[in-house]
C-alpha cells in the first residue's frame, strides 16, 4: 500500500498519479472491503475540528491529495513532490480501467437525475462497461435496517468499485461504516461526478495549475460555498503557517 505523510491532522498517501490509480484497481479487482478519501482543504479542516471525524479520513486505505495546496504541502513541510491527484481526473480513469479489466462499478448517492444522467453518459461513452448498479437514497438519516438493506443490494450487485456522492463528510463516514461489509473499494468522489457528465464544468487549465480551481467552483455556487471556501481557506492557511513554524523550529541547531 501506498505510504503516508502526516499533513496537518490528517495522513496522506503519497506517490505517483499512476500508483494511486494501480493501487485502488489492485484493491477492486481483489475485492478488498475498504476504501480511499479524496483529500482536499475542506476535508482537512473538518478532520482538524473534529477527532471522529479525524479517524474516519486516517483509517481509509488510500488518501489522495485532490487540491494543489495539499499536494503542495509535501513540499512546504517535507521538501518532497507530490503529484496531485484529484477526484475529477480520478474519476474517468478508473472508469477507463475499469473497462478495460471487465471491473464492475456501482454508484452510490446524487439526486435521481443525477444517477439517469450517469447512466446516459456511461452508456453512451463506455459501451461496454459493466455497471453493478446505481442508487440515490433519501436526502435524510437512514434507519439501520434501510443501511442494511443498502449493503446487501451492493453486496449482491457483484461490484468492484463503489463510486460515493454524498459530498463531504457524509460519504467518508459513509464509507467507514461500510468497510468490512460492501466487498469492493469504495471511493468518495463528491463533485466529481457532476463535472464529468457535463452537469457543471471544470475550471480552465492554468486556474487548476495555480490553486486556483476552489475560486472557480465559488463562482458557479456563490451562496452555497462562500462559507465554506472563505473560512476553511482561512483556518488552512492559519494552521499551516503554524506547523510550517513548529518544523522550523524543530530544525533549527541548538544554540
Amino acid at each position: 500500500m501506498l505510504p503516508k505523510k502526516r499533513i496537518l491532522s490528517i495522513n496522506i498517501s503519497q506517490g505517483k498519479y499512476s500508483r494511486f490509480v494501480d493501487s485502488i484497481v489492485e484493491l477492486a479487482s481483489n475485492r478488498t472491503s475498504s476504501y480511499v478519501c479524496v483529500a482536499n482543504v475542506h476535508m482537512l479542516v473538518e478532520a482538524h475540528q473534529s477527532r471522529a471525524f479525524q479517524n474516519v479520513v486516517n483509517s481509509a486505505d488510500i488518501v489522495t491529495p485532490d487540491g494543489m495546496p495539499l499536494a503542495k504541502c509535501f513540499k512546504i513541510l517535507y521538501r518532497q513532490r507530490q503529484d496531485r491527484v484529484d477526484g475529477m481526473s480520478l474519476l474517468p480513469a478508473l472508469l477507463e480501467e475499469a473497462d478495460n479489466k471487465n471491473l464492475s462499478v456501482y454508484f452510490y448517492g446524487g439526486s435521481q437525475q443525477m444517477i439517469n444522467k450517469t447512466t446516459d453518459y456511461l452508456a453512451d461513452i463506455y459501451p461496454s462497461l459493466k455497471i453493478a448498479g446505481a442508487y440515490s437514497p433519501p436526502f435524510r438519516p437512514l434507519s439501520e435496517n434501510e443501511k442494511n438493506n443498502v449493503a446487501s443490494t451492493i453486496i449482491a450487485s457483484g461490484a468492484n468499485i463503489v463510486f460515493v456522492v454524498l459530498g463531504c463528510p457524509k460519504q467518508e463516514r459513509w464509507m467507514h461504516e461500510m468497510k468490512g461489509k460492501i466487498p469492493g473499494v469504495m471511493i468518495g468522489i463528491g463533485g466529481a461526478l457532476p463535472v464529468l457528465i457535463g452537469m457543471q464544468s471544470r475550471a480552465p487549465e492554468w486556474m487548476q495549475k495555480n490553486s486556483l480551481e476552489w475560486f472557480y467552483r465559488f463562482m458557479q455556487e456563490p451562496k452555497r460555498l462562500f462559507k465554506r471556501y472563505f473560512s476553511t481557506n482561512s483556518t488552512f492557511l492559519y494552521l499551516l503557517a503554524k506547523e510550517k513554524l513548529n518544523y522550523t523550529k524543530r530544525e533549527l541547531p541548538y544554540g
